[in-house]
């Protein structure tokens, strides 16, 4: 018989923590239990990034990233102390995005409409969080010309490291006093132009331009400025670099792209660049090599995109047929 007064036996459940843990040990596990080879264990070693057979020594994931953190925890308490959350460090931002950021929408966490006095107080916070994260006129111009930078960077289509390039060039030009005395827009702009050149990704000063707030001439200026004061070694632009941007705007196969390469690589061994407008050379080695595969591509919008008149295109396309012609008889 059952004692009716005994205490009745309560199955223990598995608390939360041990099925989390659970989960996560079974998604850090490897996809493959056994070796496709041997049917041997299969372990990961961490030192070499790589994961192999045991029985056989079969590699069958290699160069894997570490995606763990580069410090090192010996008990769950140390490990929570350790975490950190949040974007790495910028070039793009003032503060290296260091510093705390309010958001903009009155509402809590749970999605809910603040109330009239809490809207007023944060409204305050953003104000006082607005003004210590620039402290001084410094800090001010560099806030400012790195978000023109971004601007025009967008505009372009620029990926993240010509922006931080750029953003690193001005913050040298910042450093050694060279903003004195002229525009920061200018400055910016001329930073962007050169930060596209060392990054192998060209913009012409024509789209350039286009996207700045300051003419022309005052970019050629800041440019030459900046140049010599840092020291920048700037290579001649190769009219290749520009064949991609070129290609991709105007939709063209990659047999035209290719064969725009290799016209453009002919001339440049020709020597029919020497003198002339890379951009032009470019352009008019895609609409050459358009008019080989037989793509239908019009000078009108060639040289829309690639900033150059017609009369450049139909100049240099003739030259850059014969150099290939040349280099491949020769």
């Amino acid at each position: 018989m059952t004692d009716p007064f005994s205490t009745p036996r309560v199955h223990e459940e598995s608390r939360p923590e041990e099925h989390s843990e659970t989960a996560e040990e079974e998604q850090n596990e490897p996809a493959v239990k056994t070796c496709p080879e041997c049917s041997g264990r299969i372990v990961h070693d961490e030192a070499q990034a790589e994961t192999h057979c045991q029985d056989c020594g079969r590699v069958l994931e290699s160069d894997q990233i570490d995606r763990g953190p580069e410090w090192r925890a010996f008990d769950s308490r140390e490990k929570k102390n350790k975490s950190r959350v949040g974007a790495p460090q910028t070039q793009q931002l003032h503060d290296r995005g260091l510093s705390t950021v309010i958001d903009w929408r009155d509402e809590d966490a749970y999605g809910r409409s603040l109330s009239s006095r809490q809207r007023e107080k944060m409204q305050r916070l953003r104000k006082w969080d607005e003004r210590f994260r620039t402290k001084n006129d410094r800090e001010r111009n560099l806030k400012h010309a790195l978000g023109e930078i971004n601007r025009m960077a967008s505009a372009l289509g620029c990926p993240d490291p010509i922006r931080e390039t750029t953003s690193v060039l001005y913050r040298r030009a910042l450093e050694n006093d060279m903003i004195r005395g002229r525009s920061i827009e200018g400055m910016a702009t001329a930073a962007l132009y050169a930060g596209s050149r060392l990054e192998n990704a060209p913009r012409t000063l024509d789209e350039v331009a286009a996207v700045s707030r300051v003419d022309k001439l005052e970019i050629e200026r800041a440019y030459r400025y900046l140049a010599d004061e840092l020291e920048l070694e700037m290579a001649p632009t190769h009219p290749e670099a520009y064949i991609a941007r070129f290609a991709s705007q105007l939709g063209c196969p990659d047999e035209t792209e290719r064969r725009s390469r290799e016209l453009t690589q002919a001339a440049v061994e020709a020597g029919v660049h020497s003198g002339r407008n890379p951009v032009g050379i470019a352009a008019a080695a895609l609409y050459a090599a358009a008019k080989l595969t037989n793509q239908d591509v019009i000078q009108p919008e060639l040289a829309e995109i690639a900033s150059v008149s017609e009369v450049t295109i139909r100049n240099r396309y003739p030259e850059i047929l014969e150099a290939a012609d040349e280099v491949s008889s020769g």
